[in-house]
């Protein structure tokens, strides 16, 4: 099959951009099915966007079992016991003999 540039119209910025023909030929390698909907630039913008979003959360709080301070990549909710590492694998091992 022969590909032959194509002009698409981006979803955010309204403005034009050109779907070229060895990108299409890279989609149909990939089976992807959908055309683009963003030029780079919105697209860049989107995917920088979603990265920020996807920071992680480190918070710190005291250990239930031994009381050191740690940081877990959570936040606690009330009524939970939070453990440190040691602490935490200690649980863990503990609930798998049992």
């Amino acid at each position: 099959m022969e590909y032959q540039d194509k002009t698409i119209v981006c979803v955010d910025c309204g403005t034009e951009f050109i779907f070229s023909a060895g990108e299409q030929l890279f989609y149909a390698t990939k089976n992807f099915r959908n055309e683009p909907k963003r030029c780079k630039e919105c697209k860049a913008k989107r995917n920088q966007a979603l990265n920020t979003a996807r920071v992680k959360v480190e918070t710190v709080a005291t250990c239930a079992n031994c009381g050191k301070e740690t940081t877990v990549p959570f936040k606690p909710t009330q009524g939970r016991p939070v453990y440190c590492r040691e602490c935490f694998l200690q649980q863990r091992q503990i609930s798998a003999t049992a």
